[in-house]
């Protein structure tokens, strides 16, 4: 029997809510502990648990895993969600680093002031519209998968981003039917279904507990 999977981060998406979609999608088990107060994050600085002094943390294999594009990496590697050669993941890493340049603006959003969200949501709908979807709209025009004719890591995290602007931006995939109809096959998926249901491991939006959370484990980050 492997070892368990644990994760260390707070009750809420972040940066790791991609590490729960990936591990979902590969139909991997987990358990969560999340962090509520500072000292508990504390506790894994005194222990030595963090390499760079910053969460997720990701027990799996024995090792504890630090920085999210490593374990996002070792997990699609582990459960062949990663290509089948070099050429295949160098396309799956443009996608997925693309993603992640998209799912970063999305992540920061709550954190945004009042007066500044407004603002903040435009660049989202803008960066999205003009610089991100045409992308991934192009990539599927042959394809139901962005790299090659397997799923992929980029398929996981495009179906996750998608579905992050919809809960912002409700129409922004109306012009892009090759980027809906990919969602629908997505979900269809049965440990992707699993995962979207109401229960599971996915988690709601930021709402002002999460950000205050955060912002109090992480208070040298906010000052």
């Amino acid at each position: 029997m492997s070892e368990k999977v644990v994760l260390h981060y707070f009750n809420g998406r972040g940066k790791m809510e991609s590490i729960r979609w990936l591990l979902a999608a590969a139909g991997v088990q987990f358990e969560e502990v999340f962090l509520t107060k500072r000292e508990e994050y504390e506790k894994l600085l005194k222990d030595g648990a963090l390499m760079f002094q910053q969460v997720p943390l990701v027990e799996i294999d024995g090792m504890q895993l630090v920085q999210s594009k490593a374990i996002l990496n070792y997990i699609a590697g582990k459960y062949n969600l990663y290509g089948q050669d070099l050429k295949e993941r160098a396309m799956i890493d443009m996608y997925s680093e693309g993603i992640g340049d998209l799912m970063d603006l999305i992540i920061m959003y709550p954190f945004k002031p009042p007066e500044n969200k407004p603002a903040h949501l435009n660049t989202i709908e803008q960066k999205a519209k003009d610089r991100f979807l045409p992308v991934f709209e192009r990539g599927l025009a042959n394809s139901q998968f962005l790299v090659g004719n397997q799923l992929s890591r980029a398929d996981v995290h495009l179906l996750e981003v998608t579905l992050m602007l919809q809960e912002l931006l409700p129409t922004i995939l109306s012009t892009f039917p090759k980027i809906q109809a990919f969602q629908d096959k997505m979900k269809a998926l049965p440990t992707i279904s699993k995962f979207l249901q109401p229960g599971s491991a996915r988690k709601p939006p930021p709402d002002e507990v999460y950000v205050k959370t955060v912002m109090g484990v992480l208070s040298h980050l906010f000052k």
